[in-house]
């Protein structure tokens, strides 16, 4: 058998295993095995093991626990709550404002965890009812809450560029650095489709009503503290990565310890607190971590097989330009975010791409905010966008899958637009670098 036929045959099974419902962990692990018998024999497994060893020994990914973990008592505390309802007091009677709102809570959340699927869960117990109550648009409300907690993606401390920087060998520091730009146009350009909307049509996003406009707070001021606590948190991991003081798992760590205190401070903190937010940061990093090992073993045993050489050889014989490439790989990120999940995506095209994207002459940097930003897309996209069955999953009982899927469209379309945008002119994401 060739190495054409072999790769056709791997993609075919591992195609073939996922419509079982197998978990992609052992999916990815049972063809490792298969081919590294089938292709050299058992005296092969001891050179996948050390692949395998390589990934969980990677020193990386030590700040994924601790960014999930933050995550984790952030959502057991009322830091979110009182953060949004601040925001309710500054978004004042504007049409749509209660869904800007929505959309800079998100933003500070992203940059509080960089957890997609806390951030989608969170925003929908307490943005997506108000919405609803207040008369908005079911499906604007929707959207806002979906693509609003997909910033997690993007925006410092994001774990898809963590695991990007991990793979890729770039410094995350500088990934994060050149994420700011792009999370920042996607977050306005998330509150500019809102304010056109409501201001064409105020019945999409009716103004607030006095009674409801003060969040719960008596003066500004109250308000104002209450965004205080997690921009201190968000100064805290993200100042001292940028300030050269800790590298981004020491900060990691600095943020839970920020995080903790404030709870402690607020009163909030109690053994179950602890013991709730501890368990769903091991479920987490269990998953994340399986996966990587899944898709470590088959890139593995593939690269020794010739493939990495065979799919260079392949990408590069293209009598194309070489953004033309980039386009291919981009469009193969945008199919596979429709079946697969972000860290199998990431485990499996990665190794392959990004040796390719640098031998074109390419900012691998650059390249990772693409792919961080196709991952947003994928969050979203039906029909196992996984943004949408967090959010099914705390909605109100109207709101079915449908109306989800049908509600991200647009939202889409803009992240589209952002991605378009960022390979025209990749100094947007990279001249906070220079």
């Amino acid at each position: 058998m060739d190495i054409a036929t072999a790769t056709m045959l791997m993609v075919g099974l591992i195609f073939a295993l996922l419509v079982t419902g197998l978990p992609l962990a052992f999916i990815t692990g049972l063809v490792a095995m298969g081919f590294t018998f089938g292709w050299f024999g058992p005296n092969a497994l001891p050179l996948v093991t050390s692949r395998v060893y390589g990934f969980v020994t990677e020193y990386s990914l030590v700040a994924v626990p601790m960014f999930v973990l933050m995550a984790s008592l952030l959502d057991r505390s009322g830091i979110a709550r009182d953060l949004f309802n601040a925001m309710r007091v500054f978004a004042g009677r504007l049409p749509g404002g209660v869904a800007v709102q929505t959309v800079v809570v998100a933003f500070f959340l992203a940059a509080l965890s960089g957890i997609i699927g806390g951030e989608i869960v969170l925003l929908g117990i307490l943005a997506l009812p108000q919405m609803l109550r207040l008369g908005y648009d079911k499906h604007l409300s929707i959207g806002v809450v979906c693509a609003g907690g997909a910033l997690g993606t993007m925006m410092p401390p994001s774990i898809v560029l963590i695991i990007y920087g991990m793979i890729a060998s770039v410094s995350i520091a500088d990934l994060f650095t050149a994420a700011i730009t792009p999370a920042v146009i996607l977050m306005a350009s998330y509150i500019g489709y809102v304010l056109v909307r409501c201001l064409r049509n105020p019945q999409l996003g009716p103004p607030l009503r006095p009674e409801d406009a003060d969040g719960g707070f008596a003066t500004r001021a109250d308000a104002l503290k209450a965004i205080v606590v997690p921009g201190l948190i968000a100064g805290l991991v993200l100042g001292t990565i940028y300030g050269g003081i800790a590298s981004v798992t020491e900060a990691a760590a600095m943020g839970v310890f920020g995080v903790l205190l404030a709870i402690l401070l607020r009163g909030e903190f109690s053994l179950k607190v602890l013991h709730t937010s501890l368990g769903q940061t091991l479920i987490t990093c269990g998953m994340i971590i399986w996966i990587g090992i899944g898709a470590a073993a088959l890139v593995g045993v593939y690269n020794l097989m010739g493939g990495n050489r065979f799919v260079s050889g392949l990408i590069q014989g293209m009598d194309v330009a070489p953004i033309a490439i980039i386009l291919v790989m981009m469009a193969i990120l945008l199919v596979l975010g429709l079946f697969l999940d972000w860290i199998g995506i990431a485990m499996l095209a990665l190794p392959i791409f990004v040796p390719i994207v640098v031998q074109l002459g390419y900012d691998p940097i650059w390249f990772g905010i693409l792919f961080a930003v196709n991952m947003q897309v994928s969050f979203l996209s039906p029909p196992f966008g996984p943004a949408a069955f967090y959010l099914k999953g705390v909605a109100p009982p109207e709101v079915s899958l449908k109306d989800i899927f049908v509600a991200v469209l647009p939202f889409i379309a803009l992240q589209l637009c952002v991605l378009a945008l960022l390979l025209a002119w990749p100094q947007t994401a990279l001249w906070l670098l220079q």
